[in-house]
C-alpha cells in the first residue's frame, strides 16, 4: 500500500463534535462473545455498514442516527475536550517480564472488554509463559484487548505480537454488560486531534462514543457504568 493511501485513512476529531472519518474505511459492528462463565472469549462479527469515502461518527452519544452524527452535539452542550496523555504508548507503559513473553500495560487505556480475565488473568499468565499452553492463552487474550492497553512481547525476538488487522473500524457491542462499547480503530488508523495533533499510530485503539469518558478521545469504560445504548 502506498504512503499516500495510508495517509488518507484518518479519523479527525472535531472540536466538541464528531469523529470525521476519511479514506473509505470499512465500518461494522463487532460483539464481545462470552463462554458459559460469562468471560469474554471471542469477537463476533456483526452488521456491516455501506462503504463511504467519508463519514461522521457520533462522539457525544446523543445522536438519534447512531452511529452517525446528526448535529446533537451542538444542542446538548457536549464538551469533547481531549484530556488523554499524548505521550507514546511505551513512555506510559508498565512492563512485566515473564520467562518466555513480556507484557506492557497502559492502564489508562482500558476499555473494559475483559479479555484479560480468563485463565487467571494475563498479569499472572505472563509469568507462566514457559508453558506452551499458558503462552498461547496469554498471547491470545492480550491480542484480543481492543484498546491496545495490553501488548504481548516475545522475549526471544524482542518484538511485539500483534493481530493482523485490515484497516477498519468496529462499533463494539457488549451484551454481557447490556451496553454498547467504544469505536474500535484497527490496523493503524491515524487519529488527529481537534488541534491538529497527530496521535501515535497503533494497531488497536478504542475511542469514546458515549460522550462520558474522562480520558477523551479514548474510551475509559464509562459506557458500561452508564448503560450506554447506541439504539437509544
Amino acid at each position: 500500500m502506498s504512503q499516500s493511501k495510508t495517509a488518507r485513512r484518518t479519523v479527525q476529531i472535531s472540536e466538541n463534535g464528531p469523529y470525521l472519518v476519511s479514506g473509505n474505511i470499512p465500518l461494522s459492528k463487532v460483539t464481545i462473545g462470552t463462554n458459559r462463565a460469562g468471560e469474554s472469549t471471542k469477537w463476533e462479527p456483526g452488521q456491516q455498514y455501506p462503504r463511504q469515502e467519508q463519514y461522521a461518527l457520533c462522539r457525544c452519544g446523543q445522536s438519534r442516527n447512531k452511529p452517525y452524527c446528526d448535529g446533537s452535539h451542538s444542542t446538548s452542550g457536549f464538551d469533547g475536550t481531549e484530556t488523554a496523555s499524548r505521550q507514546s504508548y511505551m513512555d506510559q507503559a508498565k512492563v512485566l517480564r515473564g520467562p518466555g513473553m513480556s507484557l506492557t500495560d497502559v492502564e489508562g487505556l482500558c476499555a473494559f472488554a475483559r479479555f484479560c480475565d480468563p485463565n487467571g488473568q494475563v498479569w499472572s499468565l505472563v509469568y507462566e509463559t514457559d508453558d506452551p499452553l499458558k503462552e498461547k492463552q496469554f498471547v491470545g487474550q492480550t491480542c484480543d484487548c481492543p484498546s491496545g492497553r495490553l501488548v504481548a512481547w516475545d522475549n526471544r525476538t524482542k518484538e511485539p505480537v500483534e493481530p493482523a488487522y485490515e484497516v477498519s473500524i468496529g462499533l463494539i457491542e457488549d451484551p454481557a454488560k447490556e451496553c454498547s462499547g467504544p469505536v474500535w480503530l484497527r490496523g493503524g488508523v491515524q487519529l488527529i486531534g481537534a488541534d491538529g495533533f497527530a496521535y501515535e499510530v497503533r494497531n488497536r485503539m478504542t475511542l469514546c462514543r458515549c460522550g462520558a469518558s474522562r480520558n477523551k478521545p479514548f474510551c475509559d469504560g464509562t459506557h458500561a457504568s452508564i448503560g450506554f445504548d447506541d439504539k437509544s
